[in-house]
């Protein structure tokens, strides 16, 4: 087990938010076709709240902080923010579509010592690119911001997120990618919009491109996984909890929501009327989440799946039920494996030949939606 494993497991026990994710705006340059924000501004905390939150969350033990967006760097603010969460010595990382990232920015961001910058590269075409991001000479900005940040050696990700547009992209940008010397990830997520609006949707890649996504030998390693599950080896697997969304990972919003996670719109408190340990420890919301383990899903439970499937209790959420089973992860269990989903009902074993058979099922037996 490593150090960084070790020290989950320990925040895991203590209930500690070890791991934030704080968006500063929803506000962005660019306006991709799949995103799930609203990019609205109004209510945004100032900065005297965002700070302060920073500091709350420290005090209640969060070391590892994503500042994010939107583009972040559109608050004059966004280095005032980094300078703060790196003087409570915390381990900050910023993601950002880099386009905003001049010598200047980039010496910056060197200075305070941000552990890394994440961005978004959709395709090594400007085009196509520039076609998701809906913003003309994107691509050619944020290659200019990648090269400022290497520059200066700051470390680097990419993130290929898949969809319709640019399916075939990804060896190409992880070639780009290489080039540029910065680490690569492929996405194969689109997620429904916070406002409940799922015709996004329609942009998920089809099951045979995402198969050979899982199965291109160069993405081996590669295929990012929105979060960590929440597991211990030294527990029955039906005790363990599918994610680490409100145990030791919190998102906090422009607003000063609290959800368990971005992917997760499920309102814990507001950090305007309440100060964050109380809602960490007291709020209901987070009380109930964390009252689920996988035992308690009638259908995830009796899946053969189950032991190892990525579900995502914030997709499952927003589908309907926090104990039901998120279609999009049956999909990609059923997909990455290849073994189709076999549900124990009583006596008998229903089997699913497609990636959506467990959804299928559950509603047939009751178990789930």
């Amino acid at each position: 087990m490593s150090l960084l494993d070790e020290v989950d497991r320990k925040a895991m026990a203590l209930g500690i938010p070890l791991n934030a994710q704080l968006d500063i705006t929803w506000r962005c340059n660019e306006r991709c076709v799949h995103c799930y924000l609203d990019h609205e501004g109004a209510g945004e905390m100032t900065t005297a709240e965002i700070k302060d939150a920073i500091r709350q969350m420290h005090e209640s033990g969060t070391f590892f902080l994503s500042v994010s967006g939107g583009e972040p760097l559109l608050r004059r603010d966004c280095f005032e923010i980094l300078e703060y969460a790196r003087s409570l010595r915390m381990s900050v990382k910023l993601k950002t579509n880099a386009t905003m990232i001049g010598p200047k920015e980039a010496a910056r961001i060197r200075e305070l010592g941000i552990g890394e910058v994440q961005i978004s590269l959709y395709s090594h075409e400007d085009e196509v690119h520039d076609t998701i991001t809906k913003l003309p000479g994107s691509l050619r900005r944020t290659i200019e911001g990648i090269r400022n940040l290497t520059a200066n050696d700051v470390k680097v990700s990419i993130s290929n997120v898949l969809m319709t547009h640019n399916a075939g992209h990804g060896l190409a940008v992880k070639q780009l990618a290489d080039e540029l010397g910065v680490i690569f990830h492929i996405d194969p997520t689109i997620t429904p919009k916070l406002d409940g609006d799922r015709s996004i949707l329609s942009l998920n890649i089809s099951e045979n491109q995402l198969e050979q996504a899982y199965h291109t030998e160069e993405f081996v390693g590669n295929v990012g996984e929105f979060c960590a599950p929440a597991s211990s080896a030294d527990t029955d697997y039906l005790d363990n909890y599918s994610c680490s969304a409100g145990h030791t990972y919190v998102y906090i919003s422009p607003t000063g929501e609290v959800w368990p996670c971005v992917q997760f719109p499920m309102k814990c408190g507001s950090l305007r009327e309440q100060k964050f340990g109380e809602i960490w420890r007291n709020s209901p919301a987070f009380t109930e989440l964390r009252s689920v383990h996988l035992r308690d899903m009638p259908t995830c439970s009796q899946c053969n799946h189950a032991s190892y499937c990525s579900r995502c209790p914030g997709l499952a959420y927003v589908e309907g039920d926090l104990r039901g089973p998120s279609s999009k992860d049956c999909r990609d269990s059923f997909v990455r494996t290849g073994i189709p989903v076999s549900i124990q009902t009583g006596t008998t074993s229903r089997v699913a030949q497609g990636a959506y058979g467990l959804v299928q099922i559950a509603a047939a037996t009751g178990a789930g939606a």
